[in-house]
């Protein structure tokens, strides 16, 4: 067993037994910061490699927070493809350039992975009752996981999220509601987890630390993949960020296997986000509860004005790039007519930074990139509609056919 049953703050280095997970870590609540504890294993002597025998991202389960006869709760998550982005990369110059496409998830982005793990550890916790505060995937996740396992679900997103993303949620079977105000849904959250005992499957705290700190684990498989892939690290991963649970739980998995000699090192992490919490964080510092101007986005999903501790502390050695709502939409479509691939306007941020990291010097001709694609853009087709022309409506014949293709021409 490698999971020690500890939990450490990645900032303060406090560990306290995971009797209760949920709450940030007292010695820095004293100072004003919210920080994450994190799960605790020992790895050595550890196989990192996946056991084929269980289900989706629970072939490591052994290097998951989870006990060893906990059953799975999976909808065959993980498994995702490394797509080799050929003419992108010939466009920018790079020669090794992948997407993580972790839109094929059973809902449909990587949220799976982190709820997957979520989920299995309340049912090993004999909870009844999981809750989430989400502006669309992370609760379209909870509702579809707790369901397979039995469990009741409430989601608190906005009343702001796309009809699809709700639709989404209630499909599954959860008990949604909408507020207006995105720190109205955290504070309901946290009277629900010390009130009523519900398991938070998202952070619900303000200023934010971070989601389910077993669930952030379930990312750790993104990078045990990547590896698989590619038979080493790469040299830079860029992911789109808000509240920087991927980034810290890509970031450890990749530590798990430097631990147990697998890689030589950690790929530079990139934070791809709208308004720029992270650039302005690894500028001046981490300082609880700063923020940069923010407004309206269409990556609504990462679209926070605020880092966390923990999305910083997983950028060290890395950096952070920001884009405009029209370099994300641009990127959406090109990327789409370029590779095949079509991901919602949060996830298609690494490709929206990525000729700026280029131009920049962050990444050079020779790395070895690997950009995160977290979302379908199916999630959100409003977005990309109104950049398209209407479809036409043409007469049954060769000239009408003609005459319109001319015109689109």
């Amino acid at each position: 067993m490698t999971y020690t049953g500890v939990l450490q703050c990645r900032r303060c280095g406090t560990e306290r037994p995971d009797t209760d997970p949920y709450a940030p870590c007292a010695p820095c609540l004293a100072e004003g910061v919210h920080a994450n504890p994190f799960p605790v294993y020992r790895l050595t002597g550890a196989d990192w490699h996946r056991d084929p025998a269980r289900p989706g991202v629970f072939g490591w389960q052994h290097l998951l927070p989870l006990r060893p006869g906990t059953a799975p709760v999976s909808l065959g998550e993980g498994g995702t493809p490394l797509l080799p982005l050929t003419r992108t990369a010939s466009r920018l110059g790079l020669q090794r350039l992948y997407l993580k496409d972790e839109s094929r998830n059973p809902t449909w982005s990587y949220k799976d992975r982190l709820i997957a793990v979520a989920v299995a550890r309340a049912v090993q916790d004999g909870a009844e009752t999981v809750a989430v505060a989400s502006t669309g995937n992370h609760g379209a996740a909870a509702a579809a996981y707790a369901g397979a396992a039995g469990l009741r679900c409430v989601v608190l997103t906005l009343e702001s999220v796309p009809l699809t993303m709700k639709v989404l949620m209630q499909s599954y079977g959860a008990h949604v509601v909408a507020l207006r105000q995105a720190p109205d849904r955290w504070k309901v959250l946290a009277e629900g987890v010390r009130a009523r005992g519900w398991v938070p499957l998202s952070g619900y705290l303000s200023p934010p630390a971070g989601s389910n700190p077993f669930g952030v684990d379930g990312y750790k498989t993104i990078a045990y993949e990547i590896v698989a892939s590619l038979g080493t690290a790469p040299d830079v991963l860029v992911a789109p960020a808000a509240y920087g649970d991927g980034l810290a739980g890509i970031r450890r998995g990749f530590e798990d296997l430097v631990e147990l000699g697998v890689v030589p090192r950690v790929p530079r992490l990139v934070a791809a986000e709208p308004f720029g919490p992270y650039a302005d964080a690894l500028t001046h510092g981490f300082r609880p509860g700063a923020t940069v101007p923010a407004g309206p986005t269409v990556a609504f999903s990462v679209g926070t004005p605020v880092a966390t501790y923990q999305g910083y502390a997983a950028l060290s050695g890395g950096a952070a790039a920001t884009a405009t709502d029209e370099e994300i939409m641009a990127s959406q479509l090109r990327l789409a007519r370029e590779e095949g691939v079509y991901l919602e306007a949060s996830s298609v941020l690494p490709v929206a930074v990525l000729g700026k990291l280029v131009a920049g010097g962050t990444v050079g001709p020779d790395d070895t990139v690997v950009l995160l694609g977290t979302s379908t853009g199916l999630k959100d087709i409003g977005a990309t509609a109104a950049l398209l022309p209407a479809v036409p409506v043409i007469e049954p014949s060769l000239e009408s056919l003609d005459a319109t293709l001319r015109q689109g021409s």
